[in-house]
């Protein structure tokens, strides 16, 4: 319900009304046939728009629903690593750390010591400058070998031209792999067209032999 004396109409083509009593607006709206829908209710006055209420709740819904799907939600990725970490398995966290970063995602490489390994500090610190230099190209160094109680850690962030390079790469072979799936089906269909065109003809055929 609308307290307010006041309000600025707007009526149900998009044209400016302007600013009218409340009561007056309600009436308006239900000579018309339409409901009178606050839009902006923080203005002084509030806007308010005729039409109708159950449409403008459906195409807000959907506008909001739109709005989230586009939004990115950045997740914090954590790789585990420890100072006697071989090639192999460091190779192996490095490309799961690169998916991760061009998704948007923020990685943190941890590595941690065990017992006497807290000696070896420096080589936690050099993995840890390694996976730097590795990921220089797409990813920028947010925290830099921080020590939090037995494990020292870095936290990187894509770079953002790399990020909207790689989310665009992402939509186009989207669009690619729908364009084929389309065309797939599409022969699919041909093909059972031509089937049952030829079918019929094949019987005639026996029948007259």
């Amino acid at each position: 319900m609308i307290r307010v004396p006041n309000v600025r109409v707007i009526d149900q083509n998009g044209n400016q009304i302007g600013i009218i009593g409340t009561r007056e607006a309600v009436a308006m709206a239900m000579n018309a046939g339409f409901d009178l829908i606050e839009i902006s209710p923080t203005a002084n006055p509030p806007v308010c728009k005729i039409g109708n209420f159950g449409k403008y709740k459906y195409e807000l819904a959907k506008k909001q629903k739109d709005a989230k799907k586009k939004q990115h939600i950045v997740h914090l990725k954590e790789l585990k690593m420890h100072p006697k970490t071989e090639d192999h398995d460091y190779g192996y966290r490095l490309k799961h750390a690169r998916e991760f970063l061009l998704d948007g995602d923020k990685v943190k490489f941890t590595v941690s010591f065990k017992g006497r390994e807290m000696a070896y500090l420096q080589f936690g610190k050099d993995m840890l400058e390694k996976a730097k230099t590795d990921l220089a190209e797409i990813a920028d160094c947010e925290i830099s070998a921080r020590m939090e109680g037995r494990n020292m850690f870095s936290v990187f962030t894509v770079k953002k031209e790399v990020f909207r390079k790689a989310k665009a790469d992402r939509e186009r072979q989207r669009r690619l792999d729908e364009e084929k799936k389309k065309a797939a089906e599409e022969e699919k269909q041909k093909a059972l067209s031509r089937a049952s065109a030829v079918a019929p003809a094949e019987a005639k055929a026996e029948a007259a032999v």
